[in-house]
Protein backbone atom coordinates (compact mmCIF):
# COMPACT_ATOMS: atom_id res chain seq x y z
CA UNK A 1 0.00 0.00 0.00
CA UNK A 2 1.48 3.39 -1.06
CA UNK A 3 -0.27 5.26 1.41
CA UNK A 4 -3.25 4.56 3.45
CA UNK A 5 -4.43 8.30 3.83
CA UNK A 6 -5.10 8.45 0.26
CA UNK A 7 -6.40 5.28 -0.59
CA UNK A 8 -9.16 5.47 2.10
CA UNK A 9 -9.40 8.74 1.61
CA UNK A 10 -8.95 9.43 5.79
CA UNK A 11 -9.90 13.19 5.66
CA UNK A 12 -12.58 12.93 3.58
CA UNK A 13 -11.26 15.80 1.04
CA UNK A 14 -10.46 17.77 3.96
CA UNK A 15 -6.59 19.66 4.26
CA UNK A 16 -4.71 17.63 6.96
CA UNK A 17 -2.71 21.16 7.28
CA UNK A 18 -5.35 23.26 8.01
CA UNK A 19 -6.85 20.84 10.35
CA UNK A 20 -3.63 20.61 12.70
CA UNK A 21 -3.40 24.70 11.92
CA UNK A 22 -6.91 25.22 13.18
CA UNK A 23 -6.71 22.40 16.46
CA UNK A 24 -3.15 22.20 16.93
CA UNK A 25 -0.48 19.56 17.18
CA UNK A 26 -0.42 16.75 18.50
CA UNK A 27 -3.64 15.79 17.51
CA UNK A 28 -5.84 12.84 17.48
CA UNK A 29 -8.02 12.35 14.32
CA UNK A 30 -10.59 9.60 13.37
CA UNK A 31 -12.74 8.92 11.13
CA UNK A 32 -16.65 8.19 11.60
CA UNK A 33 -17.21 5.70 8.26
CA UNK A 34 -13.90 3.68 9.27
CA UNK A 35 -15.02 3.03 13.06
CA UNK A 36 -19.02 2.34 11.61
CA UNK A 37 -17.58 -0.04 9.32
CA UNK A 38 -15.26 -2.04 11.99
CA UNK A 39 -18.23 -2.17 14.24
CA UNK A 40 -20.74 -3.09 12.11
CA UNK A 41 -17.66 -6.06 11.22
CA UNK A 42 -17.90 -7.58 14.54
CA UNK A 43 -21.63 -7.43 15.23
CA UNK A 44 -21.69 -9.59 12.26
CA UNK A 45 -19.35 -12.30 13.42
CA UNK A 46 -21.97 -14.91 14.63
CA UNK A 47 -25.19 -14.70 12.63
CA UNK A 48 -26.61 -18.40 12.84
CA UNK A 49 -27.09 -17.87 16.81
CA UNK A 50 -27.89 -15.38 18.92
CA UNK A 51 -25.24 -13.02 19.39
CA UNK A 52 -23.70 -9.45 20.69
CA UNK A 53 -20.55 -7.62 20.17
CA UNK A 54 -18.79 -6.07 22.76
CA UNK A 55 -17.23 -3.34 22.05
CA UNK A 56 -14.70 -3.25 24.68
CA UNK A 57 -14.25 0.71 25.52
CA UNK A 58 -10.58 0.76 27.25
CA UNK A 59 -9.58 0.81 24.04
CA UNK A 60 -11.39 4.26 23.00
CA UNK A 61 -13.23 5.82 25.69
CA UNK A 62 -14.34 9.14 23.83
CA UNK A 63 -17.98 9.56 24.49
CA UNK A 64 -18.89 10.31 20.98
CA UNK A 65 -17.38 6.58 19.72
CA UNK A 66 -19.19 5.39 22.54
CA UNK A 67 -22.09 6.51 21.11
CA UNK A 68 -21.21 5.25 17.45
CA UNK A 69 -21.03 1.74 19.17
CA UNK A 70 -24.40 2.47 20.65
CA UNK A 71 -25.97 3.22 17.27
CA UNK A 72 -23.95 0.31 15.19
CA UNK A 73 -25.83 -2.24 17.58
CA UNK A 74 -23.10 -3.11 20.14
CA UNK A 75 -22.67 -3.85 23.48
CA UNK A 76 -20.12 -2.85 25.56
CA UNK A 77 -18.05 -4.10 28.56
CA UNK A 78 -16.13 -2.00 31.23
CA UNK A 79 -13.43 -2.29 33.59
CA UNK A 80 -14.14 0.06 36.37
CA UNK A 81 -16.93 2.56 37.64
CA UNK A 82 -15.41 4.79 35.68
CA UNK A 83 -15.97 3.15 32.53
CA UNK A 84 -19.50 2.55 33.60
CA UNK A 85 -20.53 6.23 34.14
CA UNK A 86 -19.09 6.80 30.71
CA UNK A 87 -20.93 4.11 29.07
CA UNK A 88 -24.55 5.40 30.81
CA UNK A 89 -23.70 8.70 29.98
CA UNK A 90 -23.15 7.92 26.23
CA UNK A 91 -26.79 6.45 26.48
CA UNK A 92 -26.04 2.61 27.56
CA UNK A 93 -29.12 1.22 29.23
CA UNK A 94 -27.45 -1.15 32.39
CA UNK A 95 -28.76 -4.35 30.10
CA UNK A 96 -26.09 -3.24 27.47
CA UNK A 97 -23.07 -3.13 29.98
CA UNK A 98 -20.97 -5.93 31.10
CA UNK A 99 -19.01 -5.19 34.28
CA UNK A 100 -15.40 -7.06 33.49
CA UNK A 101 -13.36 -6.11 36.56
CA UNK A 102 -10.13 -7.28 37.95
CA UNK A 103 -8.98 -7.19 41.43
CA UNK A 104 -11.41 -4.58 42.62
CA UNK A 105 -12.84 -3.30 46.18
CA UNK A 106 -15.61 -4.31 47.47
CA UNK A 107 -16.74 -0.44 46.75
CA UNK A 108 -16.15 -0.54 43.34
CA UNK A 109 -18.01 -4.06 43.05
CA UNK A 110 -21.03 -2.72 44.98
CA UNK A 111 -21.40 0.63 42.52
CA UNK A 112 -21.66 -1.82 39.78
CA UNK A 113 -24.06 -4.53 42.00
CA UNK A 114 -26.43 -1.86 42.95
CA UNK A 115 -26.82 -0.26 38.94
CA UNK A 116 -27.73 -4.11 38.64
CA UNK A 117 -25.25 -4.21 36.09
CA UNK A 118 -23.92 -7.68 35.14
CA UNK A 119 -20.59 -8.85 37.06
CA UNK A 120 -17.96 -11.06 35.88
CA UNK A 121 -15.64 -12.52 38.69
CA UNK A 122 -12.19 -12.87 37.85
CA UNK A 123 -10.96 -15.26 41.19
CA UNK A 124 -12.59 -17.22 43.65
CA UNK A 125 -12.14 -14.79 46.63
CA UNK A 126 -13.88 -12.17 44.09
CA UNK A 127 -16.89 -14.61 43.84
CA UNK A 128 -17.02 -14.93 47.71
CA UNK A 129 -17.12 -11.16 48.29
CA UNK A 130 -19.81 -10.76 45.29
CA UNK A 131 -21.36 -13.68 47.42
CA UNK A 132 -21.00 -11.53 50.46
CA UNK A 133 -22.35 -8.10 48.60
CA UNK A 134 -25.26 -9.72 46.79
CA UNK A 135 -26.30 -13.04 48.49
CA UNK A 136 -28.62 -14.80 45.68
CA UNK A 137 -27.41 -12.49 43.37
CA UNK A 138 -26.77 -13.34 39.84
CA UNK A 139 -23.18 -13.38 37.69
CA UNK A 140 -20.77 -14.46 35.26
CA UNK A 141 -17.41 -15.78 36.08
CA UNK A 142 -13.93 -15.16 33.94
CA UNK A 143 -12.48 -18.59 33.00
CA UNK A 144 -8.38 -19.10 32.31
CA UNK A 145 -8.58 -21.52 29.53
CA UNK A 146 -5.43 -21.93 29.38
CA UNK A 147 -4.35 -20.41 25.94
CA UNK A 148 -3.27 -17.01 25.56
CA UNK A 149 -2.34 -14.92 22.39
CA UNK A 150 -1.19 -11.55 21.65
CA UNK A 151 1.71 -9.06 20.06
CA UNK A 152 3.34 -8.92 23.67
CA UNK A 153 4.01 -10.82 26.79
CA UNK A 154 1.79 -8.01 28.51
CA UNK A 155 -1.04 -8.00 26.16
CA UNK A 156 -1.35 -12.12 26.84
CA UNK A 157 -4.37 -12.87 28.93
CA UNK A 158 -4.60 -16.20 29.26
CA UNK A 159 -2.20 -19.39 29.61
CA UNK A 160 -0.18 -20.45 32.56
CA UNK A 161 1.62 -16.41 33.22
CA UNK A 162 -1.29 -14.40 33.85
CA UNK A 163 -3.20 -12.99 36.55
CA UNK A 164 -6.68 -12.94 34.83
CA UNK A 165 -9.13 -16.02 35.17
CA UNK A 166 -10.10 -18.89 37.44
CA UNK A 167 -8.37 -22.16 36.39
CA UNK A 168 -10.01 -24.81 35.08
CA UNK A 169 -9.34 -26.98 38.30
CA UNK A 170 -10.94 -24.81 40.63
CA UNK A 171 -14.24 -25.06 38.93
CA UNK A 172 -15.51 -27.13 41.73
CA UNK A 173 -14.55 -24.42 44.16
CA UNK A 174 -16.90 -21.96 41.83
CA UNK A 175 -19.92 -24.55 42.95
CA UNK A 176 -18.90 -24.70 46.10
CA UNK A 177 -18.96 -20.90 46.84
CA UNK A 178 -22.34 -20.39 44.49
CA UNK A 179 -24.09 -22.99 46.81
CA UNK A 180 -23.20 -21.16 49.99
CA UNK A 181 -24.31 -17.87 48.57
CA UNK A 182 -27.39 -18.77 46.57
CA UNK A 183 -25.66 -17.48 43.75
CA UNK A 184 -26.61 -18.32 39.78
CA UNK A 185 -24.09 -18.23 37.16
CA UNK A 186 -25.60 -16.93 34.52
CA UNK A 187 -22.39 -16.81 31.91
CA UNK A 188 -18.36 -17.58 31.70
CA UNK A 189 -16.19 -15.47 29.68
CA UNK A 190 -12.42 -15.34 28.60
CA UNK A 191 -10.04 -13.47 26.86
CA UNK A 192 -7.01 -15.08 25.58
CA UNK A 193 -5.07 -11.90 24.47
CA UNK A 194 -4.66 -8.91 22.23
CA UNK A 195 -3.96 -8.11 18.94
CA UNK A 196 -3.99 -11.97 17.16
CA UNK A 197 -3.98 -11.68 13.19
CA UNK A 198 -3.55 -15.82 13.72
CA UNK A 199 -7.48 -17.09 14.25
CA UNK A 200 -6.02 -20.50 15.83
CA UNK A 201 -5.37 -19.83 18.90
CA UNK A 202 -8.57 -18.34 19.60
CA UNK A 203 -10.28 -20.65 17.69
CA UNK A 204 -8.79 -23.08 20.16
CA UNK A 205 -9.69 -21.12 23.24
CA UNK A 206 -13.46 -21.29 21.90
CA UNK A 207 -13.16 -25.05 21.79
CA UNK A 208 -11.44 -25.41 25.69
CA UNK A 209 -14.06 -22.94 27.12
CA UNK A 210 -17.20 -24.43 24.75
CA UNK A 211 -16.09 -27.79 26.51
CA UNK A 212 -16.04 -26.42 30.46
CA UNK A 213 -19.16 -24.50 29.52
CA UNK A 214 -20.26 -28.07 29.62
CA UNK A 215 -20.28 -28.35 33.10
CA UNK A 216 -22.45 -25.19 33.72
CA UNK A 217 -26.35 -25.50 33.77
CA UNK A 218 -28.70 -23.11 32.07
CA UNK A 219 -26.15 -20.63 30.79
CA UNK A 220 -27.50 -17.28 29.21
CA UNK A 221 -24.48 -16.14 27.93
CA UNK A 222 -21.08 -17.62 26.76
CA UNK A 223 -18.74 -14.93 25.91
CA UNK A 224 -15.24 -15.46 24.04
CA UNK A 225 -13.64 -12.42 24.33
CA UNK A 226 -11.91 -10.52 21.97
CA UNK A 227 -8.42 -9.75 20.32
CA UNK A 228 -8.94 -9.53 16.80
CA UNK A 229 -5.92 -7.74 14.88
CA UNK A 230 -5.76 -4.94 12.59
CA UNK A 231 -2.38 -4.44 10.72
CA UNK A 232 -0.12 -2.19 11.73
CA UNK A 233 2.57 -2.59 9.02
CA UNK A 234 0.17 -1.85 6.31
CA UNK A 235 1.96 0.30 4.10
CA UNK A 236 4.39 -2.81 4.05
CA UNK A 237 1.38 -5.03 2.50
CA UNK A 238 0.25 -6.80 5.53
CA UNK A 239 -3.03 -8.64 5.24
CA UNK A 240 -6.18 -7.20 6.83
CA UNK A 241 -7.45 -9.74 9.65
CA UNK A 242 -9.04 -12.54 7.08
CA UNK A 243 -12.27 -12.65 9.47
CA UNK A 244 -14.77 -14.19 6.75
CA UNK A 245 -12.35 -17.10 7.05
CA UNK A 246 -12.07 -17.21 10.69
CA UNK A 247 -16.23 -16.86 10.79
CA UNK A 248 -16.64 -19.97 8.82
CA UNK A 249 -14.54 -22.17 10.97
CA UNK A 250 -15.92 -20.87 13.61
CA UNK A 251 -19.22 -21.89 13.15
CA UNK A 252 -19.03 -25.31 13.03
CA UNK A 253 -17.56 -25.48 16.52
CA UNK A 254 -20.70 -23.21 17.57
CA UNK A 255 -22.84 -26.07 15.78
CA UNK A 256 -21.19 -28.99 18.00
CA UNK A 257 -21.37 -27.60 20.96
CA UNK A 258 -25.03 -26.64 20.46
CA UNK A 259 -26.51 -30.17 19.75
CA UNK A 260 -24.14 -31.22 22.73
CA UNK A 261 -25.70 -28.35 24.90
CA UNK A 262 -28.92 -29.01 24.05
CA UNK A 263 -29.76 -24.93 23.27
CA UNK A 264 -27.79 -22.19 22.33
CA UNK A 265 -27.41 -19.64 24.95
CA UNK A 266 -26.56 -16.14 23.61
CA UNK A 267 -22.91 -15.68 22.36
CA UNK A 268 -20.52 -12.74 22.90
CA UNK A 269 -16.85 -11.23 21.83
CA UNK A 270 -15.25 -8.46 22.62
CA UNK A 271 -13.33 -6.39 19.88
CA UNK A 272 -11.95 -3.42 20.96
CA UNK A 273 -9.00 -2.28 19.03
CA UNK A 274 -10.64 -3.75 15.68
CA UNK A 275 -12.94 -1.70 16.28
CA UNK A 276 -11.29 1.78 16.42
CA UNK A 277 -7.71 1.31 15.87
CA UNK A 278 -7.42 2.18 12.16
CA UNK A 279 -10.18 4.69 12.27
CA UNK A 280 -7.44 6.84 13.89
CA UNK A 281 -4.35 8.55 13.58
CA UNK A 282 -2.27 11.36 15.18
CA UNK A 283 -1.00 14.53 13.59
CA UNK A 284 2.22 15.64 15.06
CA UNK A 285 4.26 18.45 13.96
CA UNK A 286 7.86 18.14 12.98
CA UNK A 287 9.67 20.72 14.98
CA UNK A 288 13.61 19.67 14.46
CA UNK A 289 15.44 17.55 12.55
CA UNK A 290 19.26 16.39 14.08
CA UNK A 291 22.36 14.20 13.36
CA UNK A 292 23.43 12.85 16.30
CA UNK A 293 26.75 10.40 16.13
CA UNK A 294 25.86 9.22 12.78
CA UNK A 295 22.24 8.90 13.52
CA UNK A 296 19.50 10.98 12.26
CA UNK A 297 16.96 12.00 14.71
CA UNK A 298 13.21 13.48 13.68
CA UNK A 299 11.60 15.47 16.65
CA UNK A 300 7.85 16.15 16.67
CA UNK A 301 5.80 17.40 19.76
CA UNK A 302 4.08 13.60 19.58
CA UNK A 303 6.23 11.99 22.67
CA UNK A 304 4.76 9.19 24.46
CA UNK A 305 2.71 11.14 27.23
CA UNK A 306 0.52 11.11 23.69
CA UNK A 307 1.32 7.76 22.62
CA UNK A 308 2.62 5.20 25.12
CA UNK A 309 2.81 1.84 23.01
CA UNK A 310 5.84 1.90 20.97
CA UNK A 311 7.66 3.01 24.79
CA UNK A 312 5.53 0.15 26.48
CA UNK A 313 5.44 -2.89 24.01
CA UNK A 314 7.66 -1.78 21.23
CA UNK A 315 4.47 -1.49 19.25
CA UNK A 316 4.91 -0.72 15.00
CA UNK A 317 3.02 2.01 13.89
CA UNK A 318 3.13 2.93 10.32
CA UNK A 319 3.86 6.69 9.54
CA UNK A 320 2.97 9.42 6.84
CA UNK A 321 4.89 12.23 6.25
CA UNK A 322 2.67 15.03 4.93
CA UNK A 323 3.79 18.44 3.79
CA UNK A 324 1.61 21.35 2.41
CA UNK A 325 -1.71 19.03 2.57
CA UNK A 326 -0.18 15.87 0.54
CA UNK A 327 1.38 12.57 1.47
CA UNK A 328 4.99 12.71 0.24
CA UNK A 329 5.87 9.74 -1.50
CA UNK A 330 7.73 6.86 -0.33
CA UNK A 331 10.48 7.85 -2.87
CA UNK A 332 13.24 9.93 -2.16
CA UNK A 333 13.79 7.59 1.65
CA UNK A 334 16.51 7.77 4.43
CA UNK A 335 16.36 5.93 7.73
CA UNK A 336 15.67 7.84 10.88
CA UNK A 337 15.11 7.99 14.47
CA UNK A 338 10.89 9.20 15.32
CA UNK A 339 11.17 10.69 18.57
CA UNK A 340 8.82 12.95 20.92
CA UNK A 341 9.09 15.71 23.15
CA UNK A 342 9.56 14.23 26.45
CA UNK A 343 12.45 13.57 28.73
CA UNK A 344 13.01 9.94 28.27
CA UNK A 345 15.31 7.99 26.45
CA UNK A 346 12.78 5.89 25.59
CA UNK A 347 10.50 8.09 24.06
CA UNK A 348 10.37 7.05 20.77
CA UNK A 349 7.58 6.46 17.92
CA UNK A 350 9.56 4.71 15.32
CA UNK A 351 13.37 3.43 15.49
CA UNK A 352 15.57 3.42 12.45
CA UNK A 353 12.58 3.72 9.82
CA UNK A 354 12.90 3.95 6.29
CA UNK A 355 10.88 7.04 5.64
CA UNK A 356 10.29 10.16 3.28
CA UNK A 357 13.18 12.95 3.41
CA UNK A 358 11.47 14.78 6.32
CA UNK A 359 11.88 17.94 6.92
CA UNK A 360 11.31 21.00 10.21
CA UNK A 361 7.65 21.61 9.60
CA UNK A 362 6.16 19.00 8.15
CA UNK A 363 3.46 16.55 9.27
CA UNK A 364 4.07 13.13 11.09
CA UNK A 365 0.74 11.19 10.23
CA UNK A 366 0.47 8.30 13.25
CA UNK A 367 -1.45 5.72 11.77
CA UNK A 368 -3.69 3.43 13.48
CA UNK A 369 -3.73 5.06 16.95
CA UNK A 370 -7.27 4.86 17.41
CA UNK A 371 -7.23 1.79 20.21
CA UNK A 372 -5.09 2.67 23.33
CA UNK A 373 -3.87 6.27 22.03
CA UNK A 374 -5.67 8.55 24.09
CA UNK A 375 -7.25 6.18 26.16
CA UNK A 376 -3.67 5.79 27.41
CA UNK A 377 -2.50 8.81 27.84
CA UNK A 378 -0.99 10.48 30.15
CA UNK A 379 -0.07 14.62 31.25
CA UNK A 380 3.37 13.44 31.67
CA UNK A 381 6.08 16.29 31.94
CA UNK A 382 3.20 18.33 32.90
CA UNK A 383 1.96 18.28 29.25
CA UNK A 384 -1.65 18.82 28.48
CA UNK A 385 -3.29 15.69 26.36
CA UNK A 386 -3.89 16.45 22.79
CA UNK A 387 -7.39 17.61 21.50
CA UNK A 388 -9.84 14.85 19.47
CA UNK A 389 -11.28 15.74 15.89
CA UNK A 390 -13.73 13.15 14.44
CA UNK A 391 -14.27 13.74 9.95
CA UNK A 392 -18.04 12.62 9.78
CA UNK A 393 -18.92 10.61 7.74
CA UNK A 394 -20.47 14.16 5.69
CA UNK A 395 -16.77 15.19 5.39
CA UNK A 396 -17.49 17.78 8.25
CA UNK A 397 -14.62 17.85 11.16
CA UNK A 398 -15.95 18.06 14.29
CA UNK A 399 -14.06 18.76 17.41
CA UNK A 400 -15.13 15.74 20.14
CA UNK A 401 -12.69 16.90 23.18
CA UNK A 402 -10.82 19.93 23.63
CA UNK A 403 -7.25 20.34 24.32
CA UNK A 404 -6.46 20.48 28.00
CA UNK A 405 -4.37 23.63 29.18
CA UNK A 406 -1.96 24.08 31.68
CA UNK A 407 -4.96 25.94 34.12
CA UNK A 408 -6.63 21.96 33.88
CA UNK A 409 -3.46 20.55 35.64
CA UNK A 410 -3.99 22.54 38.28
CA UNK A 411 -7.66 21.26 39.01
CA UNK A 412 -7.32 18.84 41.97
CA UNK A 413 -4.04 20.57 43.64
Amino acid sequence: MESFINERDFFRGNNPETIAEEYGTPLYVYNEEIIRKQMDNVAKVITKYPYTANYSVKANTNIHILKLALEEGNNCDAMSPGEISMLLKAGFPKERIFYIPNNVSEEEMKYAVDLGIMTSLDSLSQLEMFGEINPGGKCAVRINPGVGAGHHDKVITAGKKTKFGIAEEDIPEIFKITEKYNLTIAGINQHIGSLFMDPEPYLQAVSNLLRIAMRFENLEFIDFGGGYGIPYHKLEGEAEYDMESFKKRLEPILDKFVEEYGSAPLFKSEPGRYCVAEGGVILGRVHSVKQNAGRKYVGTDVGMNVLVRPSMYDSWHDIEVIRDGKVVPRENTETVTVTGNICESGDIIANDRELPVIKKGDLACILDAGAYGYSMSSSYNSRPRPAEVMVCKDGTVKLIRRRETIEDLFEFM
